[in-house]
């Protein structure tokens, strides 16, 4: 585009001299004015929303200016984001930048107050990707109120971007209270579902049960970690080339997924000198947590089941019974000690353990992050239901093939978990 207006630009400047000669003054005079600036206001401001789907996806990370995080509301109708930019401001452009989860039907609102609200845009047949809308609006909030999602998830954005003139100065960088939480997290969803586990039955396709798998996007019986590293993953981050993966839910014997995937790596668990010694995984490790081959609850003592926003119905071993508005959460702990020499084991356990009165073992001498998995299926009911491709609830189990770069690891391990700092997705306060 620059090469064309560029070559074009001498016949212009011939015209503009040719009607100075003919109507002097006049153009002067009479000159349209320049455009209204277009300046980015809404990059770092305070951010507020109806809902977020879980920790990893916040309100702030809409306008964090960085294309790897998202904010994400809950499942249901209707949901909102709104942006404060400190002072009255001239709203000219609004860009929507959705993820795959996007709205259908939405307005862009501005408001002097918060609370009393102008409509200056609306959709109702929107159709996600990149929505570069031209609009005409003062106010000091902005907010997105989306009335129809497009898809079974919530609603999704990777930018909120409001432009125009105005709003207070730009806010001082990021760099406020840190949060005293040793943890990094990757929001990985569901990726496929096969009868294969290249962990426990290598290079042998359809000989394990039905596995759910997460990240990698192409994880089978055959794949090693070259493969995961050359492979597409849709983690957040994208750098996570790492596979989970677990047994399939069935509800009334059909499969269900879940609607989120959630791999949070913690320095909880052992005491601060041992956070402070916590070393990467090693490339290439392979882990299993929890137990297939359980006969009951008392059987497996890591996994357990709860339902989400209903602390009242507790935690079990086995499925629980969630109330019609609610959901199937179930959460697995990972072991964080490592003995330092095996990527993996006959058992594929015995060279991971758990730590013992807030430290490794000596025969495990070596801290890693605490792995733990936190998945929601959009299912509830009587426990009845359900089922796991292994069994009952109690023989939930996971499995981890570590794909992390080692460099991009190692940062968040540096910089998140042994300082004991709360990190996002992007690895940083």
């Amino acid at each position: 585009m620059y090469r064309r207006v560029f070559r074009r630009r001498p016949r212009a400047v011939s015209l503009a001299l040719a009607l100075l000669g003919l109507l002097g003054g006049y153009v002067a005079i009479n000159a349209a004015p320049a455009a209204a600036a277009d300046v980015l206001l809404s990059q770092g401001r305070t951010t507020v929303a109806s809902s977020t789907e879980n920790a990893g996806t916040p309100a702030s990370a809409a306008v964090d200016g960085n294309l790897g995080t998202r904010w994400s509301s809950a499942f249901g109708d209707p949901q909102w984001l709104q942006v404060d930019l400190g002072a009255t401001a001239t709203i000219n452009r609004v860009v929507l930048r959705w993820e795959d989860a996007y709205a259908r039907a939405f307005t862009i609102q501005t408001s002097p107050d918060g609370t009393n609200w102008t409509t200056i845009h609306t959709t109702t047949n929107g159709g996600g990707g990149i929505q570069d809308l031209a609009v005409s609006g003062s106010g000091r909030y902005v907010r997105l109120y989306a009335t129809q999602r497009a898809t079974q998830w919530g609603v999704s954005l990777w930018e909120f971007e409001v432009h125009g003139t105005g709003g207070a100065e730009p806010p001082t960088p990021p760099g406020g209270p840190i949060v005293r939480v040793a943890e990094f997290l990757a929001d990985c969803p569901f990726s496929h579902r096969l009868p294969d586990d290249p962990i426990v039955f290598p290079n042998l396709p359809g000989a394990s049960h039905m596995h759910s798998f997460f990240g990698s996007r192409v994880t089978n019986a055959y794949t090693n970690v070259s493969d995961l590293i050359a492979g597409d993953t849709n983690c957040n981050p994208a750098v996570d080339k790492s596979s989970y993966w677990v047994p399939t839910l069935y509800a009334d014997g059909q499969p269900v997924e879940p609607v989120t995937g959630v791999f949070y790596y913690l320095g909880e668990g052992v005491r601060d000198d041992v956070i402070a010694r916590i070393q990467p995984f090693p490339l290439g490790l392979r882990i299993v947590a929890g137990n297939a081959l359980a006969t009951g609850p008392d059987d497996s003592t890591i996994s357990r089941w709860s339902c989400l926003h209903h602390n009242e119905v507790g935690a079990s071993k086995d499925f629980v019974t969630c109330p019609s508005d609610s959901m199937l959460e179930s959460y697995l702990d990972f072991p964080q000690c490592w003995n330092g020499r095996d990527l993996d084991s006959p058992d594929h356990k015995s060279h991971m353990a758990y730590p013992v009165n807030g430290d490794c073992p000596a025969t495990h001498p070596v801290p890693v992050p605490k792995l733990r998995q936190v998945l929601r299926y959009p299912v509830n009911g009587p426990a009845s239901r359900f089922r796991l491709a292994s069994g009952g609830g109690f023989t939930m189990h996971g499995d981890f093939f570590n794909a992390w770069p080692e460099e991009e690891l190692a940062r968040r391990v540096r910089d998140c978990i042994r300082p004991i700092i709360k990190c996002g997705t992007d690895g940083r306060p």
